[in-house]
């Protein structure tokens, strides 16, 4: 038996097969995903405790508290928005924008989520766009589908430009020694040229949805208007505090949830809305689901499977005059591996081995942007891949609208393609400009 299969533990068989699983029951829909979900986290306990690789304090543990907090801060945020008739005017002032166009509208969303999401976190990006996004559409007379699908993926290829963009960018910064401007400048090429191409791809992929047709824009003027001028004035300042933090969070050490909170409380003071209809608003299907999964996955890192393949990648790395070759087959197994679990565990596994290799004389700088470029642009593969693709879908489903429902098979159809060929135009600009890569 050879080495690599002996590496294959048991353990990591385990784990493996609990995850595939899971992941069976998701994508075929036999059972709604958080159900299944928790189905799979409960299972991975089990056999990790009975196996002796897994506890119950390290499921816990394994739970991104920051991200289930954030997530719970920001949907309430936004529930206290939306009375106020602030989606209803920005629906109407983008709408006139587009002139009723649906590839307009749709390039016009894009833009706007990317560049947000280069500067907030992608996924308080789709919270705030995906209901808006359904009532331009409800406005429109057209399916909000290929909006949501393309807004959640623009927002995670926007997001992985920046360092403040995608929480596995903050920590490749951190672990780095990469501050914003070297992530710009290393990061803002490639993503605008694969930003480009997947938009060119998306209106071709969904050329029959995006069909003129509807109402005339400009129908819309007396229509709608701001319903509470007070509590949207209250709301904005908050959420305008919310997003300075956010630039500013880490030079106080604050965690974005505990940001997202702050603004909860300021806001809570000022509106005072009745608990059951602020609670009512939060998702926690959304919540349990990724709470569930992040257990699943946290058993797959405990049974040290994540660990080999970054091992393997790192022996690989170390071979002279193979670095390109490394930094390229890093960024495809980074986007694989980002398209079927969250890209956080596998970032937190590969950041010291990338460090071991310099102590070897590797050059590992290339190293940072291809794990940056592959776990930013895999999550689009899956509807599962990234959290703000997982709030489009929640939204396509509680719209009301049957044909805007985003399947696991329907969103694979057009995200497969989509991060094949992004990740496609990034390894051609990662290999034709890698000395930019190398310094």
């Amino acid at each position: 038996m050879s080495e690599s299969a002996t590496l294959f533990t048991g353990e990591m068989q385990f784990s493996a097969a609990i995850l595939l699983l899971a992941y069976v029951l998701i994508f075929s829909e036999w059972m709604h995903r958080t159900h299944a979900a928790i189905l799979g986290a409960v299972v991975m306990i089990g056999v990790g405790m009975g196996f002796g690789f897994y506890s119950q304090e390290a499921a816990l543990q394994a739970i991104d508290a920051n991200t289930i907090f954030l997530l719970a801060g920001m949907m309430m945020l936004v529930s206290m928005l939306r009375p106020t008739g602030a989606f209803d005017y920005a629906a109407v002032r983008i709408t006139r924008l587009a002139q009723g166009d649906p590839r307009l509208l749709l390039i016009y969303l894009s833009l706007s989520v990317s560049l947000i999401s280069m500067i907030l976190d992608n996924v308080t990006t789709v919270i705030v766009f995906a209901p808006l996004t359904v009532l331009i559409c409800r406005l429109l007379k057209l399916n909000p589908m290929p909006y949501l699908m393309a807004e959640a993926m623009l927002s995670n290829i926007g997001g992985a430009s920046t360092l403040v963009g995608d929480p596995p960018n903050i920590m490749i910064g951190s672990a780095g020694g990469l501050n914003f401007s070297q992530f710009l400048l290393h990061m803002g090429p490639p993503i605008l040229f694969v930003w480009l191409g997947t938009v060119g791809l998306l209106l071709f992929l969904f050329r029959e949805q995006l069909r003129p047709g509807g109402i005339q824009a400009r129908e819309l003027v007396e229509t709608h208007a701001i319903k509470d001028p007070l509590a949207l004035k209250k709301i904005l300042s908050v959420l305008a505090l919310v997003i300075l933090l956010f630039f500013v969070h880490h030079h106080f050490h604050f965690y974005p949830a505990y940001v997202a909170f702050i603004g909860l409380a300021l806001a809570l003071l000022l509106l005072a809305p009745e608990p059951e209809a602020l609670f009512g608003e939060v998702n926690w299907s959304v919540l349990i689901f990724f709470c569930g999964l992040f257990i699943i996955v946290g058993g797959v890192e405990a049974s040290g499977l994540l660990d080999l393949l970054g091992t393997w990648l790192a022996g690989l790395a170390s071979q002279p005059g193979r670095l390109l070759l490394a930094g390229l087959l890093l960024m495809w197994a980074a986007a694989a591996l980002s398209a079927v679990v969250d890209n956080i565990p596998f970032t937190v596994t590969m950041i010291p081995i990338i460090l071991g290799l310099e102590s070897h004389g590797v050059n590992i700088t290339p190293l940072w942007w291809a794990l940056a470029i592959g776990v930013g642009l895999g999550g689009n593969g899956t509807h599962i891949g990234a959290t703000a693709n997982l709030i489009a879908v929640s939204e396509s489903e509680k719209c009301g609208i049957d044909s805007a429902r985003i399947s696991p098979a329907q969103w694979m159809r057009i995200g497969i393609p989509i991060t094949l060929f992004s990740l496609l135009l990034a390894s051609v600009f990662y290999t034709l400009f890698f000395e930019l890569f190398e310094g």
